[in-house]
């Protein structure tokens, strides 16, 4: 079934014109390597003329045995880990292959995935690595892409089809739309919807991206909707969720982490001591410092450059990052539940938790509050609470004396009663007078007393790289060349 074209975007081709205007593209010419769901990519080309100009070779190593034959042992076969070897090896041998004869007019590529689609009994993960190792001009160095995708059709047909139109995209992305990733990214579900596919992790490299911030590139997938979280890690490096969490106890800190400072980091350490004791010995729990969309947002628009300062200290404090699009508690914790089978925790201070047992924010679920946190406390999540020093009062508010609304302090107490919701004590009282809009405000002011209220290493990051208002330090190096997030 050929795709149709929009009418609400006349400028978007339809799978069938992209797949043709690569074939009629003189220079393009590689291979084909497909995994798991038969050769969907390659079949687009085959069908719509011209293929013998763009094809090389097309290959479905769907044994095991052969599979390892060709690009060697793995453990798993739809992984990242297999998918690089297979870009690896094709392209590699393409140019030993044909560079000498026909580099001069020739950009070579390898396009492959490996995917794991519905089996008969309809009981497997439904999802796949797909990616592209080209060269944008002949005799150029290779750039890369790579993907992961799910399937979210509830027929094998179907998600065939739908990795067959990503697959189309990806590639007409790299030839065509390399010079504008924000653009390549966009067009990924052109002709399809995010009932169908989702992407929820992306990677840019080689010398076409040398300007590419993989982050930022994991912030607009979540942006546009086409998954509801990314994962990078401490070195800027893309994450795939799943195989972060896969049977791992997890651990959330949500804030907005401008900047991070001493109370951030003693929430999470205090509660990662209280939920280590709950696991068996030697279980490494994977600590996450989660960041909302709507954390994000300012007058409608995201300034990536606030996010990314952002991004720098915690990577600086060397945490992992979630961004997500899941406001509400309860739609994070299905999401993590999705990826992980181990215990779930969830830390947050006390003035959090007086805004959790708010009704106002459950009213599009027909069971309002009580609906939400049977799904929060499914699976026995657990809630950590930080104290609340409140800096008017100086009252401290904790699990025992925290105030919800009359109607509620049954529920409420049969949810402390159950041990859903826990009081650390093992918190560092120096750091209860710390709140990160004082600092920030301190920063944009000049007042140097925000310097104690922050790790050294976060401190030393702002002032270097004039962070949240921040004046540089005199000895700051020169920045590095970015791309253009300046809105």
């Amino acid at each position: 079934m050929l795709t149709q074209r929009d009418p609400n975007r006349p400028d978007k081709l339809d799978t069938h014109q992209k797949a043709l205007a690569i074939n009629l593209d003189a220079k393009r010419y590689g291979t084909f390597a497909e995994i798991g769901a038969g050769q969907e990519v390659v079949r687009w080309f085959f069908r719509v003329g011209g293929a013998a100009g763009t094809i090389a070779k097309s290959i479905s190593a769907y044994d095991m045995a052969v599979s390892d034959a060709i690009y060697g042992q793995t453990q798993r076969y739809v992984a990242r880990q297999r998918l690089e070897s297979m870009l690896n090896y094709e392209h590699d041998l393409n140019l030993k292959r044909l560079r000498d004869a026909r580099g001069d007019t020739t950009s070579f590529f390898a396009f492959a995935d490996t995917v794991s689609a519905r089996n008969f009994k309809g009981t497997n993960e439904c999802h796949g690595w797909m990616g592209v190792k080209f060269q944008a001009h002949p005799r150029d160095q290779d750039s890369e892409i790579i993907i992961h995708v799910r399937m979210l059709d509830a027929e094998n047909a179907l998600q065939q089809e739908a990795l067959g139109i990503v697959g189309v995209n990806l590639l007409y992305g790299a030839f065509f739309m390399h010079h504008d990733p924000d653009r390549l990214v966009e067009s990924l579900l052109d002709n399809l919807n995010t009932q169908r596919i989702e992407i929820d992790m992306i990677e840019f490299s080689g010398i076409e991206f040398r300007h590419v911030d993989n982050r930022v590139m994991s912030l607009k997938l979540v942006q546009l909707g086409l998954s509801g979280a990314a994962m990078f890690g401490p070195k800027g490096q893309v994450l795939q969720p799943a195989e972060v969490l896969y049977k791992k106890p997890v651990l959330v800190e949500r804030g907005s982490f401008r900047p991070v400072c001493h109370v951030n980091i003693d929430m999470l350490k205090a509660a990662h001591e209280e939920f280590e004791k709950t696991l068996a010995p030697g279980e490494q729990i994977v600590e996450l410092a989660e960041i909302t969309m709507r954390n994000l947002i300012v007058g409608g628009q995201i300034d990536y450059r606030d996010f990314l300062a952002r991004a720098d200290v915690l990577a600086a404090a060397g945490k992992t990052v979630l961004i997500s699009d899941y406001f509400e508690y309860y739609r994070l914790a299905s999401y993590l539940r999705k990826h992980t089978s181990r215990p779930i925790a969830i830390t947050l201070g006390a003035a959090s938790l007086q805004t959790l047992f708010d009704e106002k924010y459950y009213a599009d679920l027909d069971g309002g509050i009580l609906e939400s946190f049977g799904r929060l406390f499914k699976n026995d999540l657990k809630l950590y609470v930080y104290p609340f020093l409140d800096p008017d009062t100086g009252k401290l508010s904790k699990v025992e004396n925290l105030e919800v609304a009359k109607e509620l302090t049954k529920l409420y107490g049969h949810l402390v009663d159950r041990g859903c919701i826990l009081q650390l004590e093992n918190y560092d009282p120096n750091c209860l007078s710390i709140f990160s809009r004082d600092v920030l405000e301190r920063i944009k002011a000049g007042d140097a007393a925000w310097e104690q209220m922050v790790p050294a290493e976060i401190a030393e990051i702002i002032k270097r790289r004039g962070f949240f208002g921040c004046k540089k330090s005199q000895d700051a190096p020169a920045a590095t060349p970015e791309r253009r997030y300046d809105n």
